[in-house]
C-alpha cells in the first residue's frame, strides 16, 4: 500500500467545469500545457504506483486573488467522490477577517483532516500572528499542518517566506501538533534534516520535481545532500511519500523512491506507516 501525501487536485475534472476559473487557477499555480483529468483516469494512474489513499491539498490566497485557487468546498466535493481514497486538507487565507471561522467550518462541517499553508504565496512568515491563530485551532482540534517549504514554483511566490528554518519556532511552540515541511525543504535539504532530528513532531515528504527526473533528484537529495544512511538510521520515521502531482505522475515518483534501495522496513514507513502516524491513526 502507498499513501500519497502531496497531490494538488488542480486538474481534477469535477472542479474544472468553469473554464475561466480553471484558466485562472492554472495561471496562479503555474500549471500549463495540462488539461482536466477524470477521476477514473486518475485512479488508474494511482494504481500503477499501488496508491490507495491520497492527501488532496487546496490553495487559498483569496485576499490577493479574490477567490481561492482550490477551495475547501472544492476539496469536500472531491472527497465525496471517493471518501476512502481521497483525504482532504483545508486552506484558508489568514489575511481575511473570517479565516478562523472558515477553518473551523472546514474541520467541523467538511470533515477535512488538517491544514495546508503556503507562506511563499501568502508573503508572510510562518510566525505571523494571523497564522498563529490558525495553528491554535489546529492544536485545539488535534489537526496536523502541512507547510510548503523551500522553493515554491507557483506564480507570485517568494521562497524566503518558507525557508525550513523559519518553521522551527512553530515546531517548538506546538510539540503535540504533527507538522510536515513538504518537498524536503528543497534546496535547503540539510536544514530540513537537522530540524527533523531535533523535533519528533516534524515530518517531510518526497514531493520533489525540480531538476532531471525522480531517479536523479531522489538520489541527489536522499543519498548525496543527505548522508547515505541519514534516512535509514535517523529519520526513517519522519519521511512520507509524496508525488507532487500534477507536476509529475505519481508512478514516476514511486519508481524514483524504489531506486534508492531502502530496506523493506524503511520503505513501509515512507510509503504508508508514517502518513498514518502523521494523521494519528493506528498503524
Amino acid at each position: 500500500m502507498v499513501i500519497d501525501t502531496h497531490i494538488r487536485p488542480a486538474l481534477y475534472a469535477p472542479i474544472c467545469q468553469d473554464k475561466e476559473a480553471f484558466r485562472k487557477r492554472c495561471d496562479e499555480m503555474n500549471y500549463h500545457l495540462m488539461g482536466p483529468a477524470s477521476i477514473d483516469l486518475l485512479k488508474e494512474q494511482y494504481a500503477l504506483a499501488d496508491i490507495e489513499h491520497v492527501f488532496l491539498l487546496p490553495e487559498d490566497c483569496s485576499a490577493e486573488t479574490g477567490t481561492a485557487s482550490i477551495s475547501n468546498e472544492d476539496i469536500a466535493k472531491l472527497v465525496a467522490c471517493d471518501p476512502e481514497m481521497f483525504w482532504g486538507f483545508a486552506s484558508v487565507d489568514p489575511r481575511n477577517a473570517d479565516a478562523e471561522e472558515k477553518l473551523i467550518q472546514a474541520f467541523e462541517e467538511y470533515k477535512l483532516l488538517g491544514l495546508y499553508v503556503n507562506t511563499a504565496r501568502l508573503h508572510i512568515y510562518p510566525n505571523d500572528p494571523r497564522l498563529m491563530k490558525l495553528y491554535d485551532i489546529c492544536a485545539r482540534m488535534d489537526k496536523p499542518i502541512i507547510f510548503q517549504a523551500g522553493l515554491c514554483l507557483e506564480r507570485n511566490a517568494l521562497s524566503k517566506f518558507c525557508h525550513p528554518m523559519e518553521f522551527e519556532e512553530i515546531a517548538a511552540k506546538y510539540p503535540d501538533t504533527n507538522i510536515c515541511l513538504a518537498h524536503v525543504g528543497w534546496p535547503c535539504v540539510q536544514e530540513t534534516a537537522a530540524l527533523l532530528i531535533k523535533y519528533p513532531n516534524l515530518y517531510t515528504n518526497t514531493a520533489l520535481m525540480n531538476f532531471d527526473g525522480p531517479y536523479q533528484i531522489y538520489h541527489k537529495v536522499f543519498l548525496e545532500d543527505m548522508g547515505q544512511y541519514w534516512v535509514e538510521h535517523n529519520i526513517a520515521d519522519q519521511v512520507m511519500f509524496g508525488s507532487d502531482s500534477p507536476r509529475i505522475r505519481p508512478v514516476r515518483s514511486k519508481r524514483g523512491l524504489d531506486s534508492l534501495n531502502f530496506s523493506k522496513d524503511t520503505m513501509e514507513k515512507i510509503c504508508w506507516k508514517n502518513a498514518l502516524r502523521f494523521l494519528k491513526r493506528e498503524v
